[in-house]
């Protein structure tokens, strides 16, 4: 994908804006940042949160897993969106249970981490530390996804 997001800016026209449709993931938001990418659209943040994945700025979390049902901490602190206050057991309960309020909390919250994960890139680039920004977000992911893994 980023081989063809850079053959592809190549030999678009300079100074037009750049949109790469369906890539969702907050790693590969960052490399196509990184290589001239402006605009985005995907259902990453909807779908994960409909499969009870949550994207945080701690990592991407698996609100199935077990490991939640007595966590008390907030999905994800750093977030300044409601859904994101929630504890995670309270969560866990919701997506295991099958209510479609955990499923609706989890895309809420994914949704509202997009908004601010691309605020905050927009950000680093005015202050030339793009580069910066992106390795730190793509280590957290690394990161927590061997955590989750590990405890999975």
């Amino acid at each position: 994908m980023l081989d063809m997001v850079e053959a592809t800016n190549a030999v678009l026209p300079e100074g037009r804006p750049r949109y790469l449709m369906g890539v969702g993931t907050p790693e590969d938001l960052m490399a196509s940042v990184a290589r001239g990418i402006d605009m985005f659209d995907c259902v990453m943040p909807t779908r994960s949160g409909r499969h009870c994945q949550a994207f945080t700025w701690g990592g991407r979390l698996n609100l199935r897993n077990a490991r939640y049902a007595e966590d008390s901490t907030p999905l994800d602190p750093e977030s300044s969106c409601p859904a994101a206050q929630y504890e995670r057991a309270y969560l866990h309960h919701l997506v295991r249970s099958g209510e479609a309020l955990g499923a609706m909390l989890l895309s809420y919250a994914n949704v509202q981490f997009y908004q601010e994960l691309m605020a905050r890139a927009r950000e680093a680039i005015e202050q030339r530390r793009f580069a910066d920004f992106a390795e730190d977000l793509t280590h957290r992911y690394r990161s927590a996804s061997a955590e989750e893994d590990a405890n999975a």
